[in-house]
């Protein structure tokens, strides 16, 4: 028997333990071109929240009473396919479940000898995909301009401060306490860091920002960013990548973007790291050397036990991860 996560009702606004039922199930054996997987990490991400909702968005919403499904890393221990052996370490969007029984497409093989296995579902990830393609393909940024980061301290937020480093510009981070106010400025190499719990962001902003912002990398939305847009310089540009501050609200309402956006020629375009799926591997191979060249750092927190998913997914709205949050559900068999 193994247990799984189901999404027993859709959340009002910020989701509790209430809206998740978890049961027991058979564990089953795979049928030819399958393979059994042993959880090994599960990956908790905020957008799992808008998919709890039943309404039209870019990836379909989660159904009542199903298991949820996110990044998964598992080891094989049964195959019944050609392509995997037994003990293969795999990656894929798979079940909040101790075992999956899967198609062998569903799923590729990771190498952990290039980097630890939990890296896979972060800077290696959709994380550091979603940083790399969301600042160098609409950030655009250029040596010496100044860089915006909201959410700086997550998972997404970290890598794009890094990589906008290397391309030679001055960083700005926004975080919401003074620990990651601090990691920001001392391990990810920030220019400045500003705590909206404690300062008044719209002041901070022009102080760590004199010659304006070039990029703005949109991580949370709501009342930080509308202190974003006054400052922003000729030809900004605005990677949306997520608004965490509206997700468990009913509306989201705020300053008009549009005068900021016409008096300064600004770009501002939303995506999902899916649309660069077919460029996943030029990725993949630019943060690795990064990684091994010591230009890129990364933060994991990492929740132990298949019974605290659900807290380490609940912890995301209040803040209390630093970098990539994920569940260590099991060891891996040697």
């Amino acid at each position: 028997m193994q247990k799984q996560i189901l999404l027993k009702k859709r959340p009002k606004e910020t989701p509790t333990h209430n809206d998740f039922e978890v049961v027991e199930t058979s564990i089953g054996t795979p049928s030819d071109g399958e393979i059994l997987v042993k959880t090994i990490y599960i990956s908790v991400d905020p957008y799992l929240r808008g998919r709890m909702n039943d309404t039209k968005s870019y990836i379909p919403p989660f159904k009542l009473n199903e298991v949820i499904s996110s990044g998964v890393i598992g080891q094989v221990i049964e195959s019944k396919s050609n392509r995997f052996d037994k003990n293969d370490i795999v990656l894929g969007s798979l079940g909040w479940q101790e075992y999956n029984i899967i198609k062998e497409d569903s799923v590729r093989k990771i190498n952990p000898n290039i980097a630890p296995e939990s890296t896979y579902l972060s800077v290696l990830g959709m994380t550091g995909l979603t940083a790399y393609f969301g600042l160098l393909d609409i950030g655009k940024p250029n040596e010496g301009e100044t860089v915006v980061v909201s959410g700086a301290a997550g998972a997404v937020g970290s890598i794009v401060g890094q990589i906008a480093k290397i391309k030679g510009c001055r960083v700005v981070g926004i975080a919401g306490s003074e620990d990651k106010v601090n990691l920001l400025l001392n391990d990810f190499g920030f220019d400045a860091a500003i705590n909206y719990n404690t300062q008044d962001v719209g002041v901070a902003l022009e102080e760590a920002c004199p010659d304006g912002i070039d990029v703005y990398f949109e991580n949370v939305g709501g009342t930080i960013s509308d202190a974003i847009f006054p400052l922003l310089n000729n030809f900004a540009r605005i990677p949306v990548c997520g608004a965490i501050s509206a997700y468990n609200t009913a509306e989201d309402i705020g300053p008009r973007v549009q005068t900021h956006l016409i008096k300064t020629s600004s770009l501002m375009q939303g995506f999902t790291v899916g649309n660069y799926s077919s460029r996943f591997e030029e990725g993949i191979q630019e943060l690795a050397t990064w990684l091994k060249d010591g230009k890129l750092k990364y933060e994991e927190t990492i929740t132990v036990g298949f019974d605290k998913t659900i807290d380490a997914f609940l912890d995301l709205f209040k803040g209390a991860n630093i970098g990539k949050s994920l569940v260590k559900v099991a060891e891996i068999e040697k």
